[in-house]
């Protein structure tokens, strides 16, 4: 039976050669709910030290900072690769390096270095955090000037690292939250539209009175999207790859398999919206409603992280926000599967809780 069920779906979606426009979402919505919620103003930034100094002049300036209000101090490392593994796991985004003698090199040679290596998968956080702490190691610099009457030149010198993005290319950021919202579009629009139009035409009435049970024709519209889903994203691949030159590496295994997950929550998503949109018109205002909602509450154009907290508490249930953090992930960072384990645990339990709801909420008599 899912055999036919699945080529009545190919042909079916092949004799659509044009898909309905879309329309916009409410302008109610966005202009009352993004605009509170979308905020780019950088605060709280986490930062992890290696001082190699330990003298008070190094303390004294991490106490400099972290009385500023923008930053707060994660960790003491003993050395970087320590404070790098702190930033591979986002618990810090900025690491500040304190050179050894820095004291020393100070009062004898009036000059000190210090590295400054900021997380560039979010450009904007990480140049505006390395900015702000630039500008406050360079008012330490002028008190300290001053304190051992030197020249107005600043002391101590200040080396810069973008990783991640070491190039702060942009595109870099947007080319994989491009790639998830393509996907879910796919594959939360189509099945959605293809199941309205089917009831607008009669033929949904047509399947009701067959033996089909309810897990059999969801599974039909599933599989066909899924294939769908996973062409789009290999094209996605192959342009980001010989466009862009952004490859995924040895990530390539781990973006098909969080993909492959995630299809499953888009595509259930989009089953539940059409088992109670009995119009293509009320099909697609439902179904712009929630995609513009996970677009939005999600790390594809605002860091989360940034949002109002009652708008951080809607966005923990954004499986968007999830599979775009693994997808920029993967490419920026080079992560593994065991490092979002997270992040797959996450879309598996949304993806079996939307089918089940798909499946139950599907009424075979109406």
């Amino acid at each position: 039976m899912l055999k036919f069920l699945l080529e009545k779906e190919f042909k079916q979606f092949m004799r659509n050669l044009v898909m309905p426009r879309m329309v916009l979402i409410m302008p109610l919505v966005m202009m009352t709910i993004f605009p509170l919620a979308t905020n780019r103003e950088v605060k709280d930034i986490t930062f992890a030290v290696v001082d190699n100094d330990k003298s008070i002049y190094s303390q004294n300036l991490i106490n400099k900072i972290t009385s500023s209000g923008y930053f707060l101090l994660t960790s003491y490392n003993n050395n970087y690769n320590e404070a790098l593994k702190e930033m591979e796991k986002g618990k810090a985004y900025i690491i500040l390096e304190i050179e050894k003698d820095f004291e020393k090199n100070i009062v004898k040679e009036k000059t000190a270095n210090i590295i400054i290596s900021a997380n560039a998968v979010d450009i904007f956080k990480g140049s505006v955090g390395a900015s702000y702490l630039s500008n406050i190691i360079y008012d330490y610099s002028l008190e300290l000037n001053e304190k051992l009457n030197f020249s107005a030149t600043p002391l101590i010198n200040i080396i810069p690292l973008n990783k991640f993005n070491p190039t702060l290319n942009y595109k870099n950021f947007m080319i994989p939250a491009i790639m998830v919202m393509l996907v879910t579009m796919i594959t939360c629009f189509l099945p959605t539209l293809n199941i309205v139009s089917e009831k607008e035409k009669g033929t949904m009435e047509q399947i009701n009175v067959t033996p089909v049970n309810k897990f059999i024709f969801i599974l039909s519209k599933l599989i066909p999207y899924l294939i769908m889903g996973i062409i789009v994203f290999t094209i996605c691949i192959i342009i980001a790859k010989y466009m862009y030159h952004l490859e995924a590496g040895s990530g390539v295994f781990a973006l098909y398999a969080v993909t492959l997950i995630y299809v499953f929550v888009s595509s259930g998503l989009g089953l539940i919206i059409s088992n109670y949109s009995y119009s293509m018109q009320q099909a697609m205002f439902v179904m712009y409603f929630f995609v513009m909602l996970l677009f939005f509450m999600s790390n594809l154009f605002s860091p989360v992280a940034y949002m109002p907290k009652w708008a951080q508490v809607i966005a923990a249930f954004n499986p968007l926000q999830y599979y775009g953090e693994a997808v920029r992930s993967i490419y920026l960072k080079g992560a593994s599967i065991s490092e979002l384990y997270m992040e797959f645990i996450i879309l598996i339990i949304f993806a079996v809780v939307l089918n089940i709801m798909a499946v139950l909420s599907y009424k075979k008599s109406e």
